[in-house]
């Protein structure tokens, strides 16, 4: 669950799903046994999920909060099917591609809010998935669309709020636009994080944790700098100390300009 400070901002632990993304089962349930209770969930992946089956996904997330990160993209009706076979696995996130247009997204919705009406569960949030991070402006060029990756997400992303979803996968890059475009209350779910002590690895799109949520993420997928670490859960612990370190600067930035507004109002 979700810990929502008295400032209104999630607490930083929760912000962040580390990215289980291995096919071996017993890698991916010692990593979620390593950070759990020190981030907030985790991400599984088309990668466990083809090896292992839906029972290895329960298996591996061990009642974290989990992402479902399968990228669902058909025709609306087995989107439709496959979001209700998902939501039995009671995901917190799962997501489809903004590609696949509007009415296999509206299907999508559909489908996830009666599954969990029918099962006495909370509804998963879907998001849509708009360029992938590994993509930048010559990537989309070769198939077909031009211009700059950000401009294609910005579509996506309103397609994808007139659609009736919660919100989106980006780049920390496009955060700032996305939250012009769609308003504070649209969830942003931005892998492509790197700490400025991790390497950026194949993503080449990327920003801190601290950077992203200074931008207005509201969670982080954080895959490499976790589950390749020596020790992931000091990864993660480290990460989060990170955020809660920035997070305090900034409260404590405010409150002092506040107290200086205050003073030179007095005076």
């Amino acid at each position: 669950m979700t810990t929502t400070l008295q400032d209104g901002t999630i607490a930083p632990q929760d912000r962040i799903f580390a990215a289980l993304d291995t096919p071996d089962i017993e890698r991916a349930a010692a990593l979620s046994k390593a950070v759990l209770g020190v981030v907030g969930g985790v991400k599984i992946g088309k990668e466990l999920f083809t090896a292992q089956g839906p029972d290895g996904v329960r298996l591996a997330a061990g009642g974290a909060p989990l992402f479902l990160d399968l990228k669902f993209h058909d025709i609306p009706n087995t989107v439709a099917g496959a979001v209700r076979a998902a939501v039995h696995l009671r995901p917190a996130i799962l997501n489809v591609h903004a590609s696949g247009g509007r009415a296999m997204m509206q299907a999508a919705a559909q489908a996830a809010r009666e599954t969990a009406e029918d099962l006495g569960i909370e509804r998963p949030k879907v998001i849509g998935v708009t360029v992938l991070t590994s993509l930048d402006a010559a990537d989309l060029e070769e198939v077909g669309q031009r211009g700059p990756a950000e401009d294609q997400v910005l579509r996506l992303a309103r397609l994808t709020q007139d659609s009736g979803l919660d919100g989106v996968v980006c780049s920390p890059r496009e955060i700032t636009a996305l939250r012009q475009a769609c308003g504070p209350g649209f969830l942003l779910v931005v892998p492509g994080i790197r700490p400025s002590w991790s390497a950026s690895g194949d993503q080449k799109r990327v920003m801190t944790p601290a950077q992203a949520i200074a931008a207005g993420a509201d969670h982080l997928v954080i895959g490499r700098p976790i589950n390749a670490a020596d020790d992931p859960r000091a990864a993660a612990q480290r990460i989060v100390e990170e955020l809660a370190a920035e997070a305090g600067q900034g409260s404590r930035g405010a409150a002092d300009q506040a107290g200086s507004s205050e003073k030179a109002r007095a005076g």
